[in-house]
């Protein structure tokens, strides 16, 4: 069953970011910054989806890092707008 759950997380995550970049750049809208963010909901969402009841497989707290990491860029991506906000307006 855990192995079932791991293949559901990756083929999730993996199909997530597959389809983003396809829709980015067909819109002609790709920037790592928009791509990282949405990239990072996407591994959020799948994490919660497939989430287990009751017990949790050690390949999970690896996945807790992985998002901990996603959400510290994602606070420096946000530090460096709110700068760059700040910048032009003084």
């Amino acid at each position: 069953m855990s192995t079932h759950r791991r293949t559901g997380f990756v083929t999730g995550v993996v199909g997530w970011t597959a389809a983003l970049l396809v829709v980015l750049v067909a819109l002609d809208a790709y920037s790592a910054e928009l791509f990282f963010v949405v990239a990072l909901i996407g591994l959020l969402v799948v994490t919660e989806l497939t989430a287990p009841v009751a017990v949790r497989p050690p390949w999970r707290r690896r996945v807790r890092w992985l998002v901990v990491a996603g959400l510290v860029v994602f606070g420096l991506i946000v530090l460096r707008r709110v700068l760059t906000i700040l910048e032009g307006s003084l």
